[in-house]
This record gives structure tokens, sequence and C-alpha cells, in this order.
């Protein structure tokens, strides 16, 4: 019986510890939104090949995101992520967003492997996506952040390190301030080849980043506390280039 009792108390710790790591998190598809095609579609001029994208929830809800129309709408709570269905390494992605509430915050993580960290958050490279008075109610001991954090930085996060084109500390920042306020559509076209990242904001590139240590991955549209409105979302997939197993994020657990 002691013998039964210790196998007990180990299965048990196991179990405990299982449902603490982040594959735990069960993976329900939620919607589709946005559409992908592959080059040699772009280049053959068949826009017929385009094919939807599928998302699936991480650890956030069911509520957490719904289609209205033409928009994805984030209600931003609970705070993290929903992944694409599939990795992409080298990419083109055209995103338009527009943040309903001052202050408000999210992102695309680009290149992660979806597995959420202590905040919630996964790793990858970030897209930043700011509202402009983020700065104004994020006051430090009385000093407002630089504005630069709201006009869309660059930078690696869990543990992907990047070379910061444009650096602040180990984010880069845009050397131009483009962002449009509450309300207001913004427009991002992000390139993404062999790990480096260019980011153009409403039309022209101001930001990079290049050396990224993880260059394939999945897409994490982020939700981070406020309503954020997303439409418009285009991907045309690139050729693949020289990626290695440790440059790339390990695959996700089946969905349901």
């Amino acid at each position: 019986m002691k013998i039964f009792s210790g196998m007990a108390k180990s299965v048990l710790c196991l179990l405990v510890v299982w449902s603490m790591l982040p594959s735990a998190y069960t993976q329900n598809m939620l919607l589709e939104f946005g559409k992908v095609k592959s080059w040699n579609a772009v280049v053959a001029g068949n826009a017929q090949e385009a094919t939807g994208i599928k998302w699936i929830d991480v650890n956030t809800g069911k509520d957490t995101w719904w289609l209205q129309n033409d928009l994805l709408v984030c209600k931003g709570l609970p705070i993290g992520v929903m992944r694409s269905e599939h990795q992409y390494e080298n990419f083109i992605m055209h995103i338009e967003w527009r943040h309903m509430e001052a202050g408000g915050n999210s992102g695309v993580f680009v290149w992660s492997s979806a597995r959420p960290g202590e905040n919630r958050l996964p790793d990858g490279v970030e897209v930043q996506m700011l509202e402009l008075d983020w700065v104004k109610l994020n006051k430090r001991n009385g000093v407002t952040p630089p504005i630069a954090y709201v006009h869309g930085e660059l930078f690696g996060v869990g543990g992907v390190t990047t070379t910061p084109d444009n650096p602040r500390g180990e984010r880069s920042k845009s050397i131009e301030n483009l962002c449009k306020g509450r309300g207001e559509w913004n427009t991002y076209d992000v390139v993404c080849v062999d790990g480096v990242i260019k980011l153009s904001v409403n039309g022209k590139f101001v930001n990079g980043i290049a050396h990224a240590s993880q260059k394939k991955g999945y897409l994490c549209l982020e939700a981070e506390g406020a309503l954020i409105h997303f439409r418009n979302l285009q991907i045309i997939e690139l050729p693949p280039g020289v990626t290695h197993a440790d440059q790339t994020a390990p695959l996700a657990e089946s969905t349901h």
C-alpha cells in the first residue's frame, strides 16, 4: 500500500506540473480572418489562389475576439493572444488597425512559438501597436516615456534577440512618428525575410530589425487590455530560406 500511495503521489505531482506548462493551454479554432497567397500566385496574377487564415485561441477566450462585417474586433481581455494555424518564415504582411480607447495597447508577434510566458504573452518579435495617449497615461515617477513607444517599435521578447536598426535600448524605434490616434486607421506593411523585419507605418518605411534569433514561427494577435479593431489582413508568402531547427519555433499542440 505504501508503494501504491507513493506512486499515486508521483502521478499527482506530474499532473500538477503538466497543467502548469504552456502547452497545457487548450487551443481551439476561433475564426477565419485575413487572406494568404504565395509569391508564385502573385507573379502569375492569380488572385483566386488566396486562402483564408484560420486563428486559434491560445489563452484568451471565445468572447475576446469576434468578426463584425469586415472587421476583427478584440475587446482586449483577458490579456493573451490567438495564433495563426500555420507557421510563417519569409513573408509580407499588410494589416490595418485602430485603437478605440485612449492609451490602448496591442501588437502582432511574428516568428512566435505561441507559448505564453508569465505575463501571458509569447515569444517572438513584437510589432507594437499603441494608442498615442499611452505615454501620457503611463508616466513613471512623474516622467513621460519617450514618444517612440507609440509609433511602431520592434523588439524581441521571450528570449528572442534582434539587432535594432534604430536602437532605443534593445528595441528599435521608428525614425519618424507617423501613427494616428484613437479612432483613426493605421496601416502597417511588414516585410519579414531571413531574420530581418522592415516596417512601413502609414505608407513609409521607418523601422527595422535584423539578426532575429528565431525566424520562423506563428503569427499572434495580441489582446492587452483595450478595445481594438483590425481589418484587411493580407499575407504574401515568399520563398523559404536557410533556416535551421534552432531558429524555428516549436510546433504548437494540436487544435480541438
